[in-house]
């Protein structure tokens, strides 16, 4: 069992020709139940901001205007993804396992990516003997 994990949210966008990443967070998680919690918060906020409430007085009257049919719906992805328990059960277990996990939804403009995995793991990575194979 890993007991301790590394999660990061990030969003990825074209600039001048590139893809770019934008980090919009990242802890360091000290259980697999906190990591789950971080991962599912930070969904829930992503989905919050990209699809509010109308209702919100924040926003005046027409402030916000639906997208088109065709643009994948990323707050309605995210949410469910929240509300798997199914899921919420695999990335536990790959996570328990020492696996690299990656959540990640893309709309028309942009992708929006949730990684987590064990500190433990990333330790035992960089204890592995380098790999060297000669070229030519």
């Amino acid at each position: 069992m890993h007991d301790e994990f590394l999660c990061h949210v990030t969003a990825y966008g074209m600039c001048d020709g590139r893809r770019i990443g934008v980090p919009l967070g990242t802890y360091r998680a000290p259980t697999l139940a906190l990591a789950l919690w971080w991962l599912r918060d930070r969904a829930s906020w992503i989905a919050e901001r990209l699809d509010p409430s109308p209702e919100d007085p924040a926003f005046p009257a027409g402030a916000l205007a639906p997208v088109a049919e065709t643009v994948a719906d990323v707050p309605a992805l995210l949410r469910a993804w929240c509300a798997d328990d199914v899921r919420q059960e695999l990335v536990a277990e790959k996570l328990a396992d020492g696996r690299l996990v990656r959540i990640a939804a893309s709309d028309d403009t942009t992708e929006y990516e949730l990684l987590a995995e064990s500190v433990d793991a990333l330790r035992m990575q960089r204890t592995l003997p380098v790999l060297v194979v000669p070229v030519a």
